[in-house]
């Protein structure tokens, strides 16, 4: 509940707008994307979103990241922790870094 009242303030805000103006990036880039490692540092939750299983295993700890995906889609789980309210903390990072590495 804390996380997605954070997101909804954050949209209130506007603070989701200016990140997803950063979304511009070549032609080459997703076919690379596909094949690079899954970051929740780096890996911009739109990108992660491409990868069915990195899907399910994000909104299998976060199920209610869903309703913020076109506002956040363009930050990392990283950058969107801190406005979390908690919600996102370093063990569940932790946590959906270990899923993404678990995917093959």
């Amino acid at each position: 509940m804390k996380f997605t009242a954070a997101l909804a303030g954050l949209a209130l805000l506007g603070l989701a707008a200016p990140a997803l103006a950063q979304d511009a990036a070549p032609a080459a880039a997703p076919a690379a994307a596909a094949s690079a490692k899954l970051s929740v540092e780096t890996t911009p939750i739109g990108e992660i979103l491409k990868n069915e299983k990195a899907k399910a295993a994000l909104e299998k700890q976060l199920p209610e990241i869903t309703a913020y995906y076109d506002q956040i889609g363009s930050m990392t789980l990283a950058q969107v922790a801190p406005m979390s309210q908690g919600a996102i903390d370093d063990a569940k990072l932790k946590a959906i870094q270990a899923d993404f590495d678990a995917i093959k």
